[in-house]
């Protein structure tokens, strides 16, 4: 299984930043060492032209040369700097980098690939927010249908892609981009309290209580796949495999445990091998006041995964 990574193009935070930076070159180090059968590469740059097919041209320019008004880049939470500019790329390149092998369109159809950070859904089509800079979800999805419609016109209708967001904080920059876009659904799981205040529409939202544990989300979940599946008839899955619904992140405000996550993670990969779409994952977010505990949950999302990837080439 492949997964790609951009930790070694390193954002400089001032000290004290509460964003745990460090916790992605963590998780590559223990993959490395625990899972050999996860193959890395590193994350290729993301091109003006993939990212102007959801971003403004005006905004990508911004953050390529660091015009941002100071509000807006305080929205967006960290400090620029050219080496701000190219995270920001690469992490939306790596996306696309392993949609691209998921679905197939390279080489042989792997099934599952994983970025090793992403998930910045928070980024709107003319602005970055809360850690995000570029939408790397939103350019991805973009992209994969331009690039499956190629040569396929006999298909008739595009590439479908279904966007699960399982980070405790709703997609409202991805909600917001495909606000009238029929060929993608956007489905957020998230808490009712929590960041952002004023949330955009997904196609399904699923709003949570504080201190929501294992057993309610976990039927929540269930009963949000089966109305999307209802709805919905996906060729691609991307999926928001956030660490912060964990009982432990200190931004998260849900109770769930490990075995509760694990439990979800299984539950997305296991809805899409049953149907054969290939899936897409990313980190998105994760803030423990243990950066270990982070980690480990975003290595058991690595584990299950697997399990599934071996399936795909079985």
């Amino acid at each position: 299984m492949k997964a790609f990574y951009a930790d070694n193009f390193v954002l400089p935070l001032p000290e004290g930043h509460r964003f745990p930076m460090a916790k992605y070159k963590l998780l590559r180090n223990r993959v490395v060492r625990e899972l050999p059968d996860v193959r890395m590469e590193e994350a290729p740059a993301a091109t003006d032209g993939e990212l102007a097919l959801v971003h403004t041209p005006a905004y990508i320019e911004s953050i390529a040369r660091g015009t941002l008004p100071p509000a807006a880049q305080r929205e967006i939470g960290f400090p620029w700097s050219p080496a701000m500019a190219e995270r920001a790329r690469r992490s939306a390149g790596a996306t696309v980098a392993a949609a691209r092998e998921a679905l197939g369109l390279h080489g042989a159809t792997e099934g599952l690939a994983a970025n090793m950070a992403g998930g910045t859904h928070h980024a709107y089509a003319g602005k970055g927010s809360g850690f995000c800079v570029f939408n790397d979800v939103a350019v991805a999805a973009r992209l994969m249908q331009a690039e499956w419609a190629r040569g396929r016109t006999a298909r008739g209708a595009p590439l479908q892609v279904a966007i699960i967001d399982l980070d405790v904080h709703q997609g409202n920059g991805t909600a917001s981009i495909f606000a009238n876009d029929d060929s993608v659904f956007t489905l957020s799981l998230h808490g009712e309290k929590n960041f952002p205040f004023r949330k955009e529409p997904s196609d399904l939202d699923v709003e949570l209580p504080d201190g929501c544990l294992d057993a309610p989300y976990l039927e929540a979940l269930e009963q949000a796949l089966d109305e999307m599946e209802r709805r919905f008839a996906p060729g691609l899955l991307l999926f928001l495999a956030g660490a912060d619904p964990f009982e432990g992140d200190r931004l998260g405000r849900l109770s769930l445990t490990f075995d509760g996550l694990e439990a979800r993670d299984r539950r997305v990969f296991d809805w899409a091998w049953q149907r054969r779409i290939p899936l897409v994952f990313m980190m998105a977010g994760g803030y423990g006041n243990d950066i270990d505990q982070t980690v480990q949950v975003q290595m058991n999302t690595y584990r299950v995964a697997l399990e599934y990837w071996r399936r795909w080439q079985a």
